[in-house]
């Protein structure tokens, strides 16, 4: 069985930094979604993977902070336009039957390697 898993917070801030300016004819910021959708769409064609579920960090200290009180401390804040774009699009992700998996205190990356070494 081939599972992909993707860390949904860096493909949508690649694609959000990558893409132009897009919205809905509401105004609401839609370029990460294009983007991470489009990539995700590419990622399956390539790899045809027979399971797939997308990693997303949730707001607040994960481990590390605990560990390190500087962890971070320099990174700017989401951007308001790339803010509004994550529950939109795991509505779709959801639409599309693709699992999201997050955890209070884990950043997406920890949990693809959870992930990772539980289905070895």
């Amino acid at each position: 069985m081939k599972l992909m898993t993707l860390d949904g917070n860096s493909i949508i801030n690649r694609a959000f930094y990558g893409i132009r300016p897009l919205s809905a004819s509401d105004g609401t910021p839609t370029n990460a979604i294009y983007g991470f959708l489009n990539i995700l769409q590419k990622l399956i064609s390539e790899e045809s993977p027979d399971a797939l579920c997308v990693t997303f960090d949730l707001p607040g200290p994960t481990f590390r902070h605990e560990r390190y009180e500087d962890y971070k401390a320099h990174r700017k804040p989401m951007p308001d336009d790339l803010r509004v774009q994550l529950p939109i699009l795991k509505e779709v992700l959801d639409a599309m039957n693709i699992p999201c998996v997050e955890e209070a205190g884990w950043e997406a990356d920890d949990l693809l390697g959870a992930l990772a070494k539980k289905c070895e």
